[in-house]
């Protein structure tokens, strides 16, 4: 995923209000108005974030008739979470190293322990 998409993502989703829009469209389709009614925010605020979410790949519209439901796009969702993947297992097997050589200290001769002063 090239660095200026990620940036974009990262950018859409660190709003609270887009993130409770794609928290609401992770249960299905749903129009501007139905989107906006949680909110006290006018419906041209609510279509802006929405077009920030489309804009970032995490939300696409449809058209029926009359109405324009949206509904959540996963894809850049899963390249996000591919992305941390990485970061989270560098750390993990930071961490257990660090834990390896914690209780090696420990269990070294001379340590000191962990019982309470006499």
């Amino acid at each position: 995923m090239p660095a200026d998409s990620l940036s974009t993502t990262f950018a859409a989703l660190a709003d609270p209000t887009r993130r409770a829009i794609l928290a609401r469209l992770a249960s299905g389709e749903a129009g501007v108005t139905e989107l906006a009614e949680p909110f006290q925010m006018s419906l041209p605020a609510i279509s802006k974030h929405i077009k920030v979410l489309e804009r970032a790949g995490l939300v696409a519209r449809s058209r029926s008739a009359q109405w324009r439901p949206c509904r959540l796009e996963t894809a850049r969702l899963r390249e996000v979470s591919g992305w941390l993947d990485e970061y989270r297992q560098l750390w993990d097997e930071r961490l257990q190293r660090l834990d390896d050589y914690l209780t090696q200290l420990q269990a070294a001769p001379g340590a000191p322990h962990d019982d309470p002063p006499a």
